[in-house]
């Protein structure tokens, strides 16, 4: 078995591993509010003890921004979905450049030149989705990884939305702009088989 298929089998075990513990905090604190579970029982305060590092930064955080800091366990089991996808994807998209580095070592030049400019693209694909999802997000465009982002993507999107405008509040340039890229890719393996 390939070294990189056992690191994200472990990865993969990580993740769900959070996700788990995530919703069992979050289930014990529903069944103690719903009054299944007696909160000063065995159970609720050890799983309370376990969890209070984690969820009382989110639960003063909540209560900052004048929510109910019951929805802490909530949020708990959220981040740790978003957070398990993330170093998922992270550790693929790691073994894909390692071993798009070890192609790219005994690739022809042709093919080099090929590998080189669907990393480039992804890259752009990549930033992409980082401007739609921090869009949709409310990320501040003045913020540095969003001006990072905007100045990677923009030669793209900019020349797509003065061509079509958006509709109503959906700009759907990034997706156009995306789906080109994807043709632009294809367009580089076919060239550079």
């Amino acid at each position: 078995m390939h070294p990189w298929v056992v690191v994200l089998f472990a990865v993969r075990g990580i993740a769900l591993a959070m996700v788990l513990v995530a919703a069992v905090v979050g289930l014990t604190h529903w069944a103690v509010r719903r009054r299944y579970l007696n909160p000063f029982g065995a159970w609720s305060r050890g799983v309370r003890r376990l969890s209070d590092p984690l969820l009382r930064p989110i639960e003063s955080r909540i209560m900052r921004r004048g929510g109910n800091p019951q929805d802490g366990s909530l949020w708990l089991f959220g981040l740790a979905v978003l957070a398990g996808l993330v170093l998922v994807a992270l550790t693929q998209w790691a073994a894909g450049f390692v071993m798009t580095l070890f192609a790219l070592r005994q690739a022809s030049p042709l093919q080099a030149v090929g590998i080189v400019v669907s990393m480039a693209i992804g890259l752009v694909m990549a930033a992409l989705l980082i401007r739609v999802v921090g869009q949709w997000l409310g990320a501040s465009p003045y913020s540095r990884l969003m001006r990072a982002v905007t100045t990677l993507t923009e030669w793209l999107v900019g020349p797509i939305r003065r061509r079509i405008p958006p509709l109503g509040i959906i700009d759907i340039s990034p997706v156009l702009g995306y789906f080109a890229l994807l043709l632009l890719r294809e367009l580089v393996w076919a060239i550079t088989g």
